[in-house]
């Protein structure tokens, strides 16, 4: 059985988008807002995502911190940094918690972004969020 011309390029498009569909999925809906609020530098709407105490790690510097510490440590990084898009390339989860990884290209460069979010009380928690620049 032989394919139309036309079908081909769509199943190919289909296939390299297949990892984006994937991260937004239903299981993994958690991170269509934390990845809509990164894309626009929205320190606040994020830190409603945030555990009450979260692992912060950017630009190899890090430590655990406060909501509002995470919030202003975020908001010195986004200021520096102006966001213009994030894009989750990548995602996994296990029991009660998921992770992703993604790009997100601020200020003219290029970071690897890594998010650990956990099942606490009635809904997913950022307790891990890690920035690094691609090299």
């Amino acid at each position: 059985m032989t394919l139309p011309k036309t079908v081909l390029p769509v199943l190919v498009a289909l296939l390299m988008c297949s990892p984006l569909l994937h991260a937004q999925s239903g299981d993994n809906d958690v991170f269509v807002p934390i990845s809509k609020y990164l894309a626009k530098g929205d320190v606040d709407a994020l830190s409603a995502w945030y555990a009450r105490n979260l692992e912060i790690t950017v630009l190899g510097q890090g430590g655990n911190f406060s909501r509002k510490q995470a919030t202003q440590i975020l908001k010195t990084f986004f200021d520096t940094y102006t966001p213009r898009s994030f894009l989750i390339n990548h995602t996994t989860s296990r029991a009660n918690m998921k992770y992703a990884l993604g790009v997100l290209n601020a200020g003219g460069e290029h970071f690897m972004v890594t998010i650990f979010v956990s099942f606490k009380g009635e809904s997913y928690q950022i307790q891990q969020m890690k920035i690094e620049r691609v090299q």
